[in-house]
């Protein structure tokens, strides 16, 4: 006879019985088709498996062990741990956890939305503590919709989704938001770069459909309008956050002929490649045009000149993600933190013809 096979666990929202009953079959069945190791027919395992898209059942292979609870890891997603800017936040998430008695697992999707989603759905299935997303969200509503999706899903198995660096889903979605004031960081050193004399300044880095590029020109914008002043369009370069994007753009620049006395990258690696462009062109920072940028990684500090950026608190974003999602129930109230930023002033500017 052969040996009964135990319904594998699922999300709470469905069950063994729910595909079973969707899919018309006995759950018996359903747990063959689960557990591979017993002949199922093309078309029955077809319907099955339609019945388990439809109902979002998750098969958690570590449930039945786990007895429902989640498995001491916080898993941290990032676009690529090589960028200074993840590695630093990435230090303090490992800190915290370290601390409240968690591992840490790394996921990287190389910036790609899909990809998200995906390694998402793989921590929902493993029942991490708490997945924690960093960096800025595609203005996409199905991406927004999915991620949504995936905070409620992670809540109902007592995980948690995090996201730092980047807005919240909306009003009632079960998500813990460490921000920091991009906005208002970018606003700030416009108005220094505004007020020190510079009116015609330069932007390099717009991403489009991208949140923290999209909050950064925001800022960027409203110092300008403050002060009665229009950003001129053929100063603001479409690209990325690369040193590749700063130095073809400020080499675009120059061969335009535009006239800019200052140059607003949209991140410190941006700010690196202009200045090398810069320099090439036998441009001197920052007697003939002044540079900032956006970050305060640590490349900024051994740059020529050192650079004047704005600082992101990198570790307490990790730290402070880690805190509030693994005691979210003692600090219920304190679930969106906003961070501040300042500005860091170093040789890379000055006041025109100064």
């Amino acid at each position: 006879m052969a040996k009964k096979t135990e319904p594998v666990m699922g999300n709470d929202a469905s069950t063994v019985r729910d595909v079973a009953a969707r899919a018309g079959v006995s759950a018996s069945t359903v747990s063959r088709v689960l557990g591979g190791t017993y002949p199922v027919a093309a078309s029955t395992r077809a319907r099955v498996l339609k019945a388990m898209r439809e109902l979002d059942y998750v098969v958690n292979a570590h449930a039945r062990a786990l007895g429902g609870s989640t498995n001491k890891t916080v898993a941290f997603v990032v676009d690529d741990v090589t960028g200074p800017f993840y590695a630093h936040i990435a230090r303090g998430v490992e800190e915290q956890a370290s601390a409240e008695g968690r591992l840490c697992m790394l996921c990287t999707t190389h910036g790609d939305p899909q990809r998200v989603l995906a390694v998402v759905e793989t921590m929902r299935e493993q029942r991490a503590d708490a997945v924690i997303v960093v960096g800025g969200a595609w203005e996409d509503k199905a991406y927004q919709d999915r991620m949504t999706h995936f905070a409620h899903a992670l809540d109902r198995v007592g995980s948690r989704l995090v996201l730092v660096g980047r807005p919240p889903l909306g009003p009632g979605v079960p998500a813990t938001v460490v921000e920091y004031d991009n906005e208002g960081g970018a606003f700030a050193m416009t108005t220094h770069l505004l007020t020190s004399g510079h009116q015609r300044i330069a932007y390099l880095g717009r991403v489009p459909g991208l949140s923290t590029s999209g909050q950064r020109l925001s800022g960027f914008r409203r110092a300008h309008e403050l002060l009665g002043l229009t950003p001129d369009p053929k100063l603001i370069l479409d690209g990325t956050f690369s040193r590749s994007h700063g130095y073809q753009g400020a080499r675009q620049l120059l061969a335009s002929g535009a006239d800019f006395t200052a140059v607003f990258a949209g991140t410190d690696m941006v700010a690196a490649g202009a200045l090398q462009a810069l320099r090439e062109a036998g441009v001197s920072v920052p007697d003939d045009v002044s540079v900032v940028g956006y970050d305060d990684v640590p490349l900024a500090l051994d740059l020529f000149p050192a650079l004047t950026t704005v600082n992101v608190p990198h570790e307490e974003l990790g730290r402070a993600a880690v805190r509030l999602a693994l005691h979210r129930e003692e600090l219920p109230g304190s679930q969106h933190l906003v961070l501040g930023t300042h500005i860091v002033l170093r040789d890379s500017t000055r006041r025109p013809g100064h």
